[in-house]
């Protein structure tokens, strides 16, 4: 590989800052009020949780259902606990398209606010309120239309008191002809089934003819002859959308292997999980097909995961990319126990360059997607390295046992260490093409950043 080449990929994985800088300068004497400064913010990043039959305790819509939470609003923000977004910003990269984490104008803002009273001020300030879907309407509704199709798993009844489930039902997908997707959904039927649904992966079995040596390297130690990733939920994940000449495929014949994880809640439930799948137009064909990865983080299979009493332990892998390709997230995914998790790119002449580094919360399994310009573009032959950490100890609050020793296991008080990632693989030749688009779009950002 030619030094001009690897300068390229070292320029590509760094994440370029090129935003005008801005600054609030607060007037003598004049407050920061809910109306006109807080209620924006909480429009933008709390409220998709935070509101009336939504997921998260409390509705932060109105000044009157805030004002009671403020000191403990200020407390969360401040210490960045809320919004959740756990992703290291010191380090890799730093843009994403997703990211629904607070500013240091906004956390300010907001500890103001609270430290002036916590006051209303003028209520013609307020922001014109957000209309929200309703929770039977799919996010990407709104931007493809309804969904082209809707796979739903056979209802499956959890008991108010039972042992954990992982319910493997099959599924036709119901195709007739061959077609692309762009955009997918995953969801539990009800709100109720929110409660019990962990997570849902959706695996795809078809015979298709695809040539995925690279895809097969990617989907966990243990994974051989299982049918391909093509979907996971989990609580804090939306959805996927491809990016731009980018799909999955879906053949005639196909099926749906579900694997959905349900855990008792002291209520007796019974729910159904549902993918909606949104298609390309009938003849747009996109020139890259992207397949989703379980990179595992433990070497040699699932029963080297070995995390003692009492201790932090740390396990990595090492993935091998047999064909060039584009990076498009990064999504931790530990139980109990986890505790932090990195994603780095050794590149072929041995550079090593840190793409993530997340702290990991049980609570919420964050989907990192990177922002458009900064998806590493990676040349054949890199290696990624999946680095875990699990804490073991009395010091973490969500560990049931720190006298257990843990091992892989599908129950949340077992352990997990993979992270699921969609890459974008692509020829040698596309991906210099890629990495030329991609130089030149950066420096004409950086020559535009330069001239302000």
């Amino acid at each position: 590989m030619s030094a001009l080449r690897l300068s390229a990929v070292r320029l590509a994985l760094v994440v370029a800052a090129f935003t005008a800088c801005s600054s609030v300068a607060w007037a003598a004497g004049e407050p920061v009020t809910f109306a006109k400064d807080v209620a924006p913010i909480l429009q933008e990043k709390c409220q998709a949780c935070h509101r009336a039959d939504s997921i998260a305790p409390m509705s932060l819509v109105t000044y009157e259902e805030t004002r009671p939470w403020a000191r403990a609003i200020k407390s969360r923000v401040v210490s960045r606990q809320m919004p959740p977004w756990d992703i290291d910003k010191t380090v890799g990269i730093k843009h994403f398209a997703n990211d629904s984490s607070l500013s240091d104008e906004q956390i300010d803002t907001i500890a103001r606010w609270v430290d002036a009273g916590a006051p209303l001020g003028n209520p013609t300030d307020m922001p014109k309120a957000r209309e929200w879907p309703k929770t039977n309407v799919w996010n990407y509704a709104a931007q493809f239309g309804p969904p082209d199709l809707v796979i739903t798993s056979p209802k499956f009844a959890m008991g108010a008191n039972s042992q954990d489930a992982w319910y493997r039902p099959v599924t036709d997908t119901g195709v007739e002809e061959a077609r692309w997707v762009r955009a997918i959904e995953i969801r539990p039927t009800t709100l109720k089934g929110r409660k019990i649904t962990h997570h849902a992966v959706a695996r795809l079995r078809q015979d298709d003819g695809f040539d995925d040596a690279a895809a097969r390297a990617t989907r966990g130690s243990d994974a051989a002859g299982t049918p391909g990733l093509f979907m996971e939920w989990a609580v804090g994940k939306q959805g996927e959308i491809a990016r731009p000449n980018t799909g999955k495929l879906l053949m005639p014949g196909s099926k749906i292997v579900w694997d959905i994880h349900y855990h008792a809640i002291g209520e007796a439930i019974t729910d159904s999980v549902e993918m909606a799948i949104y298609f390309y137009p009938k003849g747009q064909e996109p020139k890259y097909r992207q397949v989703l990865g379980q990179f595992d983080a433990i070497t040699g299979g699932r029963q080297n995961l070995d995390i003692p009493p009492n201790s932090i332990a740390v396990h990595q892998a090492f993935h091998v990319m047999k064909q060039a390709g584009r990076i498009e997230n990064f999504q931790p995914h530990m139980h109990f126990r986890g505790k932090a998790m990195s994603m780095e790119a050794i590149l072929p002449d041995g550079t090593v360059q840190m793409l993530s580094h997340a702290s990991f919360t049980f609570n919420w399994h964050l989907n990192y997607i990177y922002a458009e310009d900064d998806a590493p573009l990676l040349p054949k032959g890199t290696v990624l390295r999946i680095t875990a950490w699990h804490d073991n100890t009395a010091g973490n609050k969500n560990n049931p046992d720190p006298n257990q020793w843990v091992g892989w296991g599908d129950r949340t008080v077992d352990e997990m260490a993979h992270a699921w990632v969609n890459v974008t693989y692509m020829s040698d030749e596309d991906y210099d093409k890629e990495f030329a688009a991609r130089k030149a779009k950066l420096t004409a950002k950086a020559s535009s950043a330069a001239l302000r």
